[in-house]
């Protein structure tokens, strides 16, 4: 069962939803139009005793009211501020897409208590090639509207069919912002280079790729994230697309529990 804390940040406070005893922690990092509900699933596959940590990004859900700015390094300066809160102990971050990007970043600073990151069809530190204006402009207008929604679920963001309930709380989720805190990613953080704070990544860390992503495919990753965090190991997961923690939740928990065997104390 979980329990619920706020988290003082700049401007406001988060609310966390912390579960489980049996760590590492996982803190889970949702992507650009998510929320802690993005893994419900994967946590729902989680031995009941795993400790996890999950909540919604700033400008997104419950957050939706906080102030910008929503550019990655606050971000990554909330989510810093959630673990130190929130975790005595040992934990592993879990971001995914958007999250994976601020991962990276916190990760960098080498925090005390990180034992290691898994990187969930992440954005990689380098942007690549096809992030163009013109792919940016349209991208900010994916979430406009439910019928914006529906079509990039449709054609973009997933290789796999969604259960209805779940595609519903995907919906939601999309719309759940302002319009600086959703804007913000598509016009400057897909963006943003964050290649030589990367390096100072030392933790084991595993990158989890889906096989009909299209956002972020396996190819992607290995010529824009592997070289940078060349320690990384990279594992491919069939059939899902870019919603990895909605198509594939028990091939996701599999890979993390594998991740956390030998971390366990």
């Amino acid at each position: 069962m979980e329990t619920t804390r706020m988290v003082p940040v700049a401007g406001g406070a988060l609310e966390v939803r912390v579960g489980g005893r049996t760590g590492p922690a996982l803190v889970f990092v949702h992507y650009w139009g998510g929320s802690a509900d993005t893994w419900n699933d994967v946590i729902g596959h989680l031995p009941p005793e795993q400790a996890t940590v999950r909540f919604d990004q700033r400008g997104w859900g419950t957050s939706r009211a906080l102030p910008g700015p929503y550019h990655l390094d606050q971000l990554a300066d909330d989510l810093a501020c959630v673990v130190e809160a929130c975790l005595p102990g040992p934990y592993v971050l879990v971001g995914h897409s958007m999250g994976g990007k601020v991962s990276q970043l916190v990760a960098a600073r080498r925090p005390a208590g990180l034992d290691g990151m898994v990187l969930v069809a992440p954005a990689p530190p380098e942007p690549p090639a096809t992030v163009t204006e013109e792919y940016r402009q349209g991208l900010s207008h994916a979430y406009d509207s439910p019928e914006t929604v529906r079509h990039a679920l449709d054609h973009v963001l997933t290789g796999t069919p969604l259960a209805e309930t779940v595609r519903a709380t995907v919906v939601r989720d999309s719309l759940a912002a302002g319009p600086a805190a959703r804007q913000e990613w598509p016009l400057r953080g897909i963006a943003q280079d964050i290649t030589r704070a990367v390096r100072g990544i030392a933790v084991p860390v595993t990158v989890l790729a889906a096989q009909n992503d299209v956002v972020e495919p396996p190819r992607v990753l290995r010529e824009c994230l592997l070289p940078h965090i060349p320690h990384a190991t990279l594992v491919t997961l069939p059939a899902a697309g870019h919603l990895v923690p909605a198509e594939a939740p028990g091939a996701v928990a599999s890979a993390l529990e594998h991740f956390l065997q030998p971390l366990r104390r």
